[in-house]
């Protein structure tokens, strides 16, 4: 979702910026186009970073003699990290 967020913003920042010839006394159309390409380019590379993160999982292997048998017995659990709010 914040990828798209993030390309989203870029999309927007790019219209003001370079799309629109509009001129306005209060406000800097230009400027604005920037600040949205600038923030939609952050929103983008957290958005990928979080998605890379969330995706790790922790493996975990051990070999235990069982001692009513006495065989070896090997486990292995895969872990999942917690999805971030």
């Amino acid at each position: 979702m914040s990828i798209g967020l993030g390309i989203l913003l870029v999309a927007i920042g790019a219209v003001l910026t370079y799309a629109l010839n509009v001129t306005v006394d209060w406000i800097d159309l230009d400027l604005v186009g920037m600040i949205l390409m600038i923030a939609g380019a952050v929103v983008t590379v957290l958005g990928i970073v979080f998605a890379v993160r969330r995706r790790r999982s922790v493996s975990e292997t051990r070999a235990v003699a069982d001692p009513v048998s006495g065989e070896r017995v090997t486990r292995t659990e895969d872990r999942v990290a917690p999805p971030e709010v």
